[in-house]
C-alpha cells in the first residue's frame, strides 16, 4: 500500500514543477493591448480566376514597455453577410525592437471562388513575446 502512495506522489511532483514553470513564464506573453495595428489593407491577386488569392497586408508596432521578439496577428475573414469564412493566425518576427513598426501579411487559406467570397476582415493582435 505504501508503494502505491509513493508512486502517486512521485508522479505529482514533476507535474507540479511543470505547472510552476508555466506560471512563471506566462508573464512573458504580452497583452494584445501592448501591440497596435498601424495600417492594414485587403489585397486581391488574380481576381475572378481559379487562382484568385486574398491577403491582408499591414503593420504593427509595440506600444507597451516590454521588448518584443514575436507577435501573433489573428485575421478573421468574413463574407458579404458577415459570416466567418476562416480565422488565421500568423506570426510576426520582430528582428529589431528599435524599429517603430513591423510588416505582416495573413493569407486566406483557400483560392478561387472561396477567396472571391471574402468581402471583409477583422484583425486582432493575439499575443507577443
Amino acid at each position: 500500500m505504501h508503494r502505491r502512495a509513493f508512486l502517486a506522489c512521485a508522479v505529482l511532483v514533476p507535474v507540479s514543477g511543470c505547472l510552476d514553470f508555466l506560471e512563471d513564464n506566462s508573464e512573458e506573453i504580452t497583452e494584445p493591448g501592448d501591440v497596435e495595428i498601424v495600417w492594414d489593407d485587403l489585397v486581391r491577386e488574380n481576381p475572378d480566376t481559379e487562382d484568385e488569392r486574398v491577403v491582408v497586408w499591414g503593420a504593427v508596432r509595440n506600444i507597451g514597455d516590454r521588448t518584443l521578439s514575436y507577435i501573433e496577428i489573428r485575421a478573421t475573414f468574413l463574407d458579404a453577410d458577415g459570416e466567418v469564412l476562416e480565422t488565421v493566425i500568423e506570426s510576426v518576427t520582430v528582428e529589431d525592437d528599435s524599429r517603430e513598426q513591423w510588416a505582416f501579411d495573413v493569407e486566406f487559406p483557400r483560392f478561387g471562388e472561396d477567396a472571391a467570397d471574402v468581402s471583409t476582415y477583422e484583425l486582432e493582435p493575439a499575443t507577443g513575446v
